[in-house]
């Protein structure tokens, strides 16, 4: 049913199906393929080829009058290596911009994850930090559990006053299992009436980017998760430095996630390495890992680019419940989690 939604809409756009609104309506998409080969100590060795968040989508906008414009995105997922899989949505919004900023209703990506993505030069590739334990699972996944990208939510975007910019979202229905610290829902019962929001703010002034986070899944007492962060990046041409600091509470349980990265840049090629640590303190104990990435990339043109890296993770036996990097089909690590990825990606 999903498949022949989407067909019917491509053909509809492509065909004139949408009249005179169709000048102002844009088809972008990602696609990214990638041969991945994973060893997991204690586990099994495999390699596959995967499709990383491949997509297509319409985006628009219609003039209003007076400075104020109606906007819109839809966003479609598919596995471009599985033919069987369903295609799943991504942001999908409607709203309304102007001098005063743009406010969106819909599903929507925080503003959280948002500035995550802006300090990744692998974002949306088999080696993206926010697999690899570079960055936690509040940059991940959909829901009203502060994922994301967040279901019935209100998003502002404030205009850019001298590069500092202002995000707060507002997450309405909350009818779903609130998580606890990075993605397990143990504990963490709905609540009637309590919502999930979000603030953010950022500032970015010629090569540098600053930002700040913080998140609130709304609910009282124990089952209250909170998560803030702060990051940035200095960019210097051929040279760039980026990281964040995580921190997460719910209950007894702390939860941080860090990282520090640098890139070098020449003749079209990009080299990047990424070191971080996860740690997550609880009254039973403590779990943490080390992950570190070293990735090329090389931009064949501005929409097409290869790249090859390495990604490592090295866990103990539990980390797995607390952190996607070290849980591997379902089983969690205990010891190293190895990746070595190539992949093409293409955008238009």
């Amino acid at each position: 049913m999903k498949t022949r939604i989407l067909s019917t809409l491509i053909g509809a756009i492509l065909a004139g199906g949408l009249g005179t609104a169709q000048a102002d309506v844009k088809v972008f998409g990602h696609l990214d393929l990638s041969l991945d080969a994973i060893d997991v100590d204690g586990g099994s060795d495999d390699i596959n080829m995967n499709s990383n968040t491949s997509s297509v989508g319409f985006k628009g906008s219609e003039e209003l009058g007076n400075g104020l414009k109606a906007i819109f995105k839809i966003d479609f997922q598919f596995d471009m290596s599985d033919r069987k899989k369903e295609i799943t949505d991504r942001d999908q919004w409607v709203g309304l911009g102007g001098s005063f900023g743009k406010v969106r209703l819909g599903t929507i990506s925080t503003g959280y994850k948002s500035h995550g993505a802006m300090i990744d030069p692998l974002y949306r590739t088999a080696l993206q930090g926010r697999s690899g334990g570079l960055q936690s699972e509040f940059h991940s996944g959909a829901g009203e559990g502060l994922e994301g990208r967040a279901d019935h939510t209100i998003r502002y975007d404030s205009p850019s006053w001298n590069g500092l910019k202002a995000v707060a979202h507002y997450t309405l229905d909350d009818d779903e299992d609130n998580r606890d610290v990075f993605g397990s829902s143990a504990g963490l019962a709905e609540e009637e009436d309590e919502d999930p929001f979000g603030v953010g703010a950022s500032y970015e002034n010629g090569g540098i980017l600053v930002f700040a986070d913080y998140l609130d899944n709304g609910q009282s007492s124990d089952h209250e998760l909170t998560a803030w962060k702060v990051g940035g990046k200095y960019d210097l041409g051929m040279f760039g430095l980026m990281g964040q600091y995580e921190d997460a509470d719910v209950g007894d349980a702390d939860q941080t996630v860090w990282h520090l990265g640098g890139t070098a840049s020449l003749m079209g090629a990009t080299l990047y390495l990424g070191y971080g640590k996860g740690e997550h303190d609880y009254s039973g104990g403590e779990d943490e890992y080390t992950a570190w990435t070293l990735a090329a990339m090389y931009g064949m043109s501005k929409r097409t680019n290869v790249y090859v890296g390495f990604t490592q993770a090295d866990c103990d036996a539990a980390a797995g419940d607390a952190f996607s990097a070290c849980e591997v089909d379902d089983v969690n690590a205990d010891g190293e989690v190895d990746q070595f990825s190539v992949g093409l990606k293409h955008k238009f």
